[in-house]
């Protein structure tokens, strides 16, 4: 605990001594005598999939600007740094302070104009000394060092932006939807043959060319995804609702009378903008 006091001596005294606690809160759910029987036994690979589906509630309660929420969501986040951090320790790997200040003199070597202005420095240079740590992990390539275990639009996504800024790239976004229409006709023609092999790579191919027109035209496109997907929800439950409240469930309507109700849902979204 001392050298996690050293290293953040800057840090204001709630959160140095929350950040303690939090840190002496995991130590003791991991106890290999009174500690949690679920906690003691998880693994790297157990705690991973948590850590995912945490940052996902972060996003979704950002979304919602819930702020009521995002204090929580932002504490079970950190209790994953917590919680990695702390198997690490007990292997003998690495501690929280070492993650701290990994974090830190990452940032400040990535940001010289703030934190070390010289002559030299310029605005451009984060990319730059981002390149320079991949080279000095030995990461040469254009695509090194990208997560393969990222969503895969975003990584379609950033797998396009990497291999842009070597100029393999499309002119525009016109140019992406020729290969969007392209990839619909292979989809096509591969539907006859009812190959589930064939018909899963051309859909990849025509999700990974979606991926990276949201990319030419300067979009998310796992934002754009995620806010079709809340569409989508809450058009289907004012469908649900009106068929209640004509005394239907969705089971009893014909495909007509809900395609109705969609059609009202949208109107009623157009009506309330």
């Amino acid at each position: 605990m001392a050298v996690l006091t050293d290293n953040l001596a800057a840090v204001p005294t709630p959160a140095l001594t929350e950040t303690a606690r939090l840190l002496d809160v995991m130590a003791r759910l991991r106890d290999r005598v009174s500690g949690c029987p679920w906690d003691q036994v998880q693994t790297f690979a157990t705690i991973a999939p948590y850590t995912v589906e945490e940052a996902y509630e972060v996003a979704d309660a950002i979304t919602r600007n819930d702020m009521a929420a995002l204090p929580d969501e932002l504490g079970d986040l950190l209790l994953q740094v917590v919680y990695h951090a702390r198997m690490a320790e007990e292997a003998g790997a690495f501690s929280y302070a070492d993650v701290a200040r990994a974090i830190a003199d990452k940032m400040e070597r990535r940001h010289p104009l703030i934190f070390a202005p010289s002559a030299n420095a310029q605005p451009g240079d984060y990319e730059a000394h981002k390149q320079a740590e991949r080279l000095a992990r030995q990461q040469s390539g254009t695509l090194d060092g990208i997560a393969a275990g990222l969503p895969s639009l975003t990584l379609a996504a950033k797998l396009t932006q990497r291999a842009a800024r070597v100029g393999f790239d499309w002119p525009d976004a016109q140019a992406v939807l020729a290969k969007l229409d392209e990839e619909v006709a292979e989809l096509q023609a591969e539907l006859p043959g009812g190959d589930p092999a064939g018909i899963a790579d051309e859909m990849g191919d025509l999700l990974f060319v979606a991926a990276n027109l949201a990319r030419k035209l300067g979009l998310d496109p796992e934002a754009c995804l995620a806010q079709a997907c809340a569409k989508f929800s809450r058009r289907f439950r004012f469908v649900e609702q009106a068929l209640a409240d004509q005394g239907f469930a969705p089971t009893d309507a014909t495909l007509d009378q809900m395609e109705a109700q969609w059609a009202a849902a949208k109107a009623a979204e157009r009506t309330n903008r």
